[in-house]
C-alpha cells in the first residue's frame, strides 16, 4: 500500500513539492499523523518490520523495541528540520506565482515536500510496531 494524501492544493498532494509552491497550507505534525493513519500506510520498512515481527517472542518485542526507538529518533530529527523548513517557507513567501513565467518551483517547496514524506514514513512505522506491540504473540512459538 502506498501512502496517498487526501489532502491536496490545485490537485497536488502534500507531499509533492508544486502543492507548496502554489501556495497549499503547511500541515501541522498533528495532521500529517492523522493522515498517515487514516490512510493505513506501514512506510518503507513494512517489510523489516514484519519479520520482526514473526520472531519468538523473546527476541519479537526487543527487536521491534529497537526499530521503534529508532524510528522515533528519526522523527525527532525530521519535525525539527520540517519546521525550521516551514518558517523558512512562510519568510520565503507564500504568494502563488504568476504562472506564465514559472517553469520549476524552488528549493524550499522541495525541501518540505520532501520532510513531509519523511515524516509520514516516519509516522507509518511508528503507528505500525506500535499496533504490534499491544498485541501478543504467540505463547507456544519456538
Amino acid at each position: 500500500m502506498t501512502y496517498q494524501s487526501t489532502l491536496t492544493y490545485q490537485d497536488y498532494p502534500t507531499g509533492h513539492p508544486w502543492y507548496y509552491f502554489l501556495g497549499g497550507k503547511v500541515l501541522t505534525p498533528k495532521q500529517i499523523l492523522e493522515a498517515t493513519r487514516q490512510s493505513g500506510y506501514q512506510g518503507y520498512r513494512r517489510d523489516g518490520i514484519a519479520k520482526a515481527a514473526d520472531l519468538c517472542e523473546s527476541q519479537r518485542s526487543a527487536k521491534l523495541r529497537a526499530i521503534r526507538d529508532e524510528a522515533l529518533q528519526g522523527v525527532k530529527d525530521d519535525l525539527t528540520r520540517y519546521r525550521q523548513l516551514a518558517l523558512t517557507l512562510y519568510r520565503h513567501g507564500r504568494k502563488p506565482p504568476a504562472l506564465d513565467r514559472v517553469t520549476a518551483c524552488d528549493d524550499i517547496h522541495t525541501n518540505i515536500s520532501l520532510k513531509h514524506n519523511h515524516l509520514v514514513n516516519g509516522f507509518a512505522h511508528l503507528l505500525t510496531i506500535d499496533l504490534l506491540l499491544s498485541q501478543q504473540g504467540d505463547l507456544f512459538g519456538f
